[in-house]
């Protein structure tokens, strides 16, 4: 009997809910303040508790009970998403019969992992709003949200805006007041996100719910329209800024956040928005992350790079190279605890198959480069004509890493 009732109360839920005080909103679980510290994605549990974080985000209830446990056992919370199908994978909001099924589908995973002692909220969705037309989609969330607050009392619900815009506040406002915080998905926008929600006339509670570089589809692009990416050193410069602008300032409204990505994926780049690399390594982002949540940086800290040319020529310069000629590739790079740098170079062809919104995209294949792992190299372009990237991850030795990629066109 003694084991059986321990179990039970191992697994019993723990109390979440946003209370406003005054103009203030504060999370709260288990009555204490809970302010947001989190990460997005499902892997590296123990070193997002090593570093400060206390939280994970999911976009759906995929391996959701090992989620649990292991974010339980490394003492995390988990923002649980839950999988509504946007309108842009061809679902139809005026269909009720395809509605309806969506409704039971997820009221049968919120019964399964209300009562997870993990569990934080609910995220409705991700990114609904994203190519949308059927404003019906917002009657769905809050019909969800409804039967969230029936079956779950224990556990905010939320939905995922990518961005925050006045139509969709006021779309919201009026047809999800069910919804008890909202959850917005953010880049470059970060640096004054407070302004827009004020903007957009959301005067609630809102969470951060993805956060990072600057997208892909907001900076700066090279001639053929291929984007360019930050450096590792540019993001950790970016990501410092921007959430101390934001996330830290605004403690009126703001729950808190989840960096993205707390993994690795490709998304027109296999460096772009990880934290990690392939192989688990980490940025200077993972020190600045470090810093934000704890108020010190790693004893040892990623290298830093100051520059990455090819031909003499940035990323921003549009570079073209001549179909198998021989062109010089040079990194200025440091490492501020005096660490050997080694050079590792890899050549891809421009990601084409490309998603939106976070979609699945597969990594082109590498095109074979026999390089010196040292600073300054001689690499033959390719002989076919088209987009391509020369990568760098200069390596510490002690799992960091600083990345960068120049686009460069052949003729």
């Amino acid at each position: 009997m003694g084991m059986q009732a321990q179990q039970t109360k191992t697994k019993a839920a723990v109390k979440v809910e946003v209370r406003r005080n005054g103009d203030a909103y504060q999370l709260l679980r288990d009555g204490k303040p809970y302010f947001v510290k989190g990460g997005g994605g499902t892997g590296y549990f123990s070193r997002l508790a090593a570093y400060g974080g206390n939280s994970i985000r999911t976009w759906g209830t995929q391996n959701a009970a090992q989620i649990l446990d292991s974010a339980q056992k490394n003492g995390l919370t988990v923002l649980m998403g839950l999988g509504v199908t946007p309108e842009r994978h061809g679902f139809n909001y005026d269909d009720p019969a395809a509605v309806k099924k969506q409704f039971e589908r997820i009221k049968a995973d919120v019964l399964k992992f209300k009562d997870h002692p993990a569990l934080l909220a609910w995220g409705i969705g991700n990114e609904l709003n994203l190519s949308y037309k059927n404003p019906k989609v917002w009657d769905a969330v809050n019909d969800i949200a409804t039967m969230i607050h029936k079956e779950d009392p224990n556990h905010p619900a939320s939905t995922v805006l990518a961005g925050i815009n006045k139509r969709e506040i006021d779309y919201i406002k009026t047809n999800t007041p069910a919804i008890d915080f909202l959850s917005i998905n953010t880049y470059s926008g970060l640096a004054v996100l407070p302004e827009q929600v004020k903007a957009a006339g959301w005067n609630g509670a809102y969470m951060v719910t993805e956060w990072g570089p600057t997208g892909h589809w907001e900076g700066l692009q090279t001639s053929w329209k291929a984007p360019i990416e930050e450096t590792s050193s540019e993001k950790a410069a970016v990501y410092k800024s921007r959430y101390t602008f934001s996330v830290e300032r605004d403690t009126q409204y703001c729950l808190g956040s989840y960096v993205f990505l707390w993994g690795q994926k490709q998304e027109r780049t296999p460096t772009w928005y990880g934290l990690f690399t392939e192989i688990g390594e980490e940025s200077e982002v993972m020190d600045v992350m470090q810093y934000l949540w704890t108020g010190k940086y790693p004893d040892n800290k990623a290298p830093h790079i100051f520059a990455f040319s090819l031909d003499g020529k940035k990323a921003q310069a549009s570079v073209q190279l001549k179909s198998g000629a021989s062109y010089e590739a040079i990194v200025d790079a440091a490492d501020s605890d005096n660490d050997a740098l080694s050079y590792h170079y890899e050549l891809l062809p421009e990601a084409t198959n490309v998603g939106e919104g976070g979609d699945h995209e597969d990594r082109p294949a590498t095109v074979p480069l026999k390089l010196e792992n040292v600073k300054k190299v001689r690499i033959k372009a390719p002989v076919q004509k088209g987009a391509y990237r020369l990568f760098v991850y200069v390596k510490d030795g002690k799992n960091n890493v600083a990345t960068a990629n120049i686009p460069f066109y052949v003729n």
